[in-house]
């Protein structure tokens, strides 16, 4: 097995690497100012974006959970992967050859990258025997669908030969284990050994938001084959059927540009509405639409401002009806309006396609119908509105669904729309809506809940991040870190900090030199690292900036000088101590509130400067102090105090530029 991987690749791979691109495979960022993005937080549920991400720094910061770090702790965090399996990745994602601290190469990449090579090779197998003529069957499934093989090779369709080791040798053949195999539910074990899992079936590659291959889907297509319709690979390493979304790679951009997302119900439909000219279309593998889908739908929608929409298609028979209410059941965790798509006659999209062309898709899709009406109409079906009896009970049941609408502007129309349903008197219905209303704000009410589903509670902090904790008493804590007695001690938070305007100078100075130490210059650099500072919190980040300057100084450039400033993001964390590098990642990446290059420059050097002239009139006032307590009769002293006296006061002009 390789050693460890040297640092100068380590650091290589993090150089060459924008962060910004590996998080969007997974965020929808948007532009947060110069150098800065933001998006919904990856790591925890949120409706306003406090993940921020700095391309230029190649950190990330959430204000809302506290997660930071590189694009290697993104990837360990996202995708549960090791530090080594990290750099492989992206590594292998340049091009770029690594080297060991042993000179041999990698024998392993970890588990997860083994299991990730053995289903793209298993992918590649299923797609290449597609094309035999033991495959007859699936390409005449295939195309009584409307797929031809062209179709076939977008999605990455393949065939299972009806085989119980086909798979097995080929794969054992490209230096797979068996147990390999087993871990990423290619194969499964009998008395007699492993068999492959899929066999005489039609194969869809299920891949993650990457585009990396993750597990299967198998459909049935013999009529001796004795199991289920559909068969998809077991819960693995790798593959969680709750939080996959089949289709979600090729959706992902279009979903985030358009922010809309079209939900479907199997593998044929997604295909349907992609070359329908659907393209946002995605669909569970083998599960019920659940809360880790919406977490991750939300994500890639950029769910945070409630223009987007999520359109769910349903077949019109019963079971399509009960997954639609299973979907409302979770609506609200949308920003999004959400609607439901249903064809007349009850067909699929896969089936409307071929009944009445791709445009028929389209329309299917543009006809939506907003959730709640939907849901409000398949409730009252349940009465009998011909009788008093059935109208009181069903104005019972629907109230509370217009009662729980999350727009208030929405909720008059949809009340008059109950009463014509019901043909009741308008201010029945209002009063049923009304108490309905007040029950639910009674209860749990209609705040953003928390994981533990308790009511968030609080305020944005001083820097518009939102807040939904009060500061701890002594302020400045956040979380808990470990101490070397194994004591928690608290992180510190610019959350947490004071709000005057000194403080708010210091904490800006700092954002400056961490994110743009070039555009600072050195010398201004090294003026602001010797200013005092009066909250405790930010002087110590102020002396890991300066230690982390003095370690990786390599010379004194000339006086006026704008040479580039040896200060990293991650030096600075090493050096300070370990409560205090949640702030220094917080300050590396909090926006700036500047929207161009030139205004950046001419801010980050203001805002060092007047911390810089704020310490040079406090050295005045100290020697305006000391110039009258000298007795006038030191003339040594008094003239040395005069002319430090007269040399602030030019430093001070020559910083304003006057």
């Amino acid at each position: 097995m390789a050693g460890r991987i040297r640092q100068s690749d380590v650091e290589e791979v993090k150089a060459r690497t924008n962060i910004a691109d590996i998080i969007g495979e997974h965020v929808s960022l948007k532009s947060a100012g110069v150098g800065s993005m933001k998006g919904l937080c990856p790591f925890h549920d949120e409706r306003s974006p406090s993940f921020h991400v700095t391309p230029q720094r190649g950190f990330y910061h959430c204000f809302g959970c506290g997660e930071s770090g590189d694009v290697y702790t993104f990837l360990q965090r996202m995708d549960h992967v090791t530090f080594t399996e990290a750099v492989e990745r992206l590594a292998g994602r340049l091009g770029f050859e690594l080297h060991y601290e042993d000179g041999g190469p990698a024998a392993e990449h970890g588990n997860r990258a083994r299991l990730l090579s053995a289903n793209q090779a298993a992918a590649e197998f299923f797609v290449e025997r597609l094309g035999s003529p033991e495959a007859e069957v699936g390409r005449r499934f295939l195309g009584e669908r409307g797929f031809d093989a062209e179709a076939a090779r977008r999605f990455g369709v393949g065939f299972a030969p009806k085989s119980w080791d086909a798979l097995t040798n080929h794969l054992r053949g490209r230096g797979f284990t068996s147990e390999e195999l087993a871990a990423a539910g290619l194969v499964s074990q009998g008395d007699r050994g492993v068999y492959d899992r899929f066999r005489g079936r039609l194969v869809w590659p299920i891949r993650d938001v990457t585009g990396q291959t993750v597990g299967f889907g198998a459909r049935r297509l013999l009529e001796d084959d004795n199991g289920p319709k559909y068969l998809n690979t077991p819960e693995t390493a790798i593959y969680h059927k709750a939080q996959v979304l089949y289709g979600l790679d090729l959706a992902k951009r279009d979903i985030a540009k358009s922010h809309r997302v079209v939900v479907v119900e199997g593998y044929t439909d997604v295909m349907a509405c992609h070359l329908a000219g659907v393209t946002t279309a995605i669909a569970t593998c083998g599960t019920s639409f659940g809360v880790d889908h919406i977490k991750v739908l939300r994500r890639v929608l950029g769910d945070d401002s409630g223009v987007g929409e999520v359109v769910f298609t349903f077949d019109g028979d019963e079971a399509g009806q009960k997954a639609a209410m299973r979907a409302f059941g979770e609506e609200r965790r949308f920003a999004a309006q959400t609607f439901v798509a249903v064809a007349p006659d009850g067909l699929d999209p896969c089936d409307l396609r071929l009944a009445r062309g791709d445009a028929a898709v389209r329309s299917l899709v543009e006809a939506k119908t907003p959730m709640f009406e939907f849901v409000i109409r398949h409730t009252l079906s349940r009465f009998d509105l011909e009788t008093v009896e059935g109208r009181v009970n069903a104005l019972r049941a629907a109230a509370p669904i217009v009662a729980d609408i999350r727009d208030p502007a929405l909720r008059p129309g949809y009340t008059r729309e109950l009463a014509r349903m019901l043909g009741v008197e308008l201010g029945e219905v209002g009063r049923a809506v009304r108490a309905a209303e007040g029950r639910e704000r009674g209860g749990q009410g209609r705040g953003e809940r928390d994981e533990r589903g308790q009511e968030r509670r609080g305020r944005p902090g001083p820097d518009g991040a939102p807040g939904d904790r009060r500061p701890p008493e002594g302020g400045g804590a956040a979380r808990n870190a470990p101490t070397q007695d194994g004591e928690p001690e608290r992180a510190y938070s610019i959350r947490h900090l004071p709000n005057d305007p000194a403080t708010r100078l210091e904490r800006d100075a700092l954002q400056a030199m961490l994110q743009y130490p070039e555009a600072v210059g050195i010398d201004l650099l090294r003026q602001g690292i010797d200013c005092r500072f009066g909250n405790a919190t930010l002087a110590v980040v102020r002396d890991g900036i300066a230690s982390a300057l003095a370690t990786t100084a390599t010379g004194a450039p000339a006086p006026g000088s704008t040479a580039t400033a040896t200060v990293t993001v991650d030096r600075v964390v090493t050096e300070v101590p370990a409560p205090f590098a949640s702030i220094v990642q917080q300050l590396a990446v909090l926006p700036v509130p500047q929207r161009n290059a030139v205004e950046l420059t001419a801010y980050v050097r203001g805002v060092v400067g007047a911390l810089v002239d704020r310490e040079l009139l406090r050295q005045k006032q100290e020697l305006l102090g000391r110039l009258q307590r000298t007795d006038r009769g030191d003339t040594a002293t008094y003239a040395a105090i005069q002319r430090g006296l007269v040399a602030l006061e030019q430093e001070r002009r020559r910083l304003r530029g006057d």
